[in-house]
């Protein structure tokens, strides 16, 4: 969570310093994004939003690959297969059918893979939502749906979207477990997903946790959010904050010494400096990769367009 938490603070540094396009973090929902990984196995699959940056990298991702997209590049950065990580998906629940096509899809192959497919309260106000999670119900998809309810959809507040009593009871209507849980609080997390986890490995099907968070910082960079929120409420988040409560719990505990917590500092700041070296690094472009990967053989219009850019670069060459 210590990475988690240093991972936020250097990617929003490195969008003020202009290195990165937008960053969307998840400050505050640190322990969702941990807790969501701790609980997989390395054959299982996570299905992550723009948001969970942290999510991916406690997979194991390269920090500096997580963040490739979000630097504008034309890939999602890492590999997907490699580390059986979805590739970060901007559009609200578009990941979340393809999340549950991985989990029926393995199913029927009879493996154990389960998925965990991570959304946040706006995704649940998508029809994609409504259809993976009725997929899923009814076809035993090994899928756990993690909704980070971090109270807006960028500017809407959580009681525009919807009146159910919470977002988990929406699970009802589909036939599948719906847990709430406190999502600052890193150990409830860890139990609650741990057994949809072991449940949908064991075939009971899917399994929606809505985790109840905050978005501490703006949705993006680009985003005033004090146009839509006070000051005393981020202030009373900020008291929960997840990073602070774990910290109090192990000290109260005597498993947190002075040693370890030095040792959780410096790697962060070993984290941060490897992050501000990959993203410092100007990355050569080469313009053929917009047409290498659009057909597996490049039409007659694609051939004249890449001939074309070609010739132009050539001229600006010489």
């Amino acid at each position: 969570m210590v990475l988690a938490r240093r991972l936020n603070e250097q990617a929003g540094a490195l969008v003020r310093q202009g290195r990165l396009a937008v960053y969307p973090s998840s400050r505050g929902q640190e322990a969702c994004q941990v807790a969501a990984v701790s609980v997989l196995e390395a054959r299982d699959w996570l299905f992550p939003t723009y948001r969970d940056a942290a999510a991916i990298a406690a997979r194991g991702v390269d920090p500096v690959e997580v963040l490739t997209m979000l630097r504008g590049d034309r890939h999602c950065g890492y590999d997907p297969v490699a580390h059986r990580v979805a590739p970060q998906a901007t559009p609200l629940a578009t990941q979340l059918p393809h999340a549950v096509g991985v989990g029926h899809a393995a199913r029927l192959k009879g493996e154990d893979t389960v998925v965990m497919a991570l959304c946040g309260d706006g995704a649940t106000s998508e029809g994609d939502f409504h259809e993976a999670c009725n997929f899923a119900a009814v076809f035993a998809a090994p899928v756990v749906f993690l909704v980070q309810n971090n109270k807006y959809a960028i500017s809407v507040p959580l009681a525009r979207q919807s009146v159910a009593p919470s977002l988990a009871a929406k699970a009802v209507g589909y036939g599948m477990p719906g847990v709430r849980v406190d999502g600052n609080d890193l150990a409830a997390l860890t139990v609650v997903l741990g057994e949809a986890v072991r449940r949908a490995r064991e075939g009971g099907g899917p399994t929606l946790v809505e985790a109840d968070t905050y978005r501490v910082e703006a949705h993006t960079n680009a985003d005033d959010a004090s146009r839509y929120r006070d000051d005393d409420e981020v202030a009373e988040w900020v008291r929960r904050d997840p990073l602070l409560r774990l910290r109090a719990h192990l000290l109260a505990e005597g498993a947190l010494t002075d040693a370890l917590e030095a040792e959780c500092a410096a790697a962060a700041e070993e984290l941060a400096a490897r992050v501000r070296d990959g993203m410092n690094r100007e990355r050569a472009a080469d313009p053929d990769e917009m047409f290498a990967h659009v057909y597996a053989t490049p039409t007659a219009q694609l051939v004249e367009q890449r001939a074309g850019l070609r010739a132009e670069l050539e001229l600006e060459g010489s």
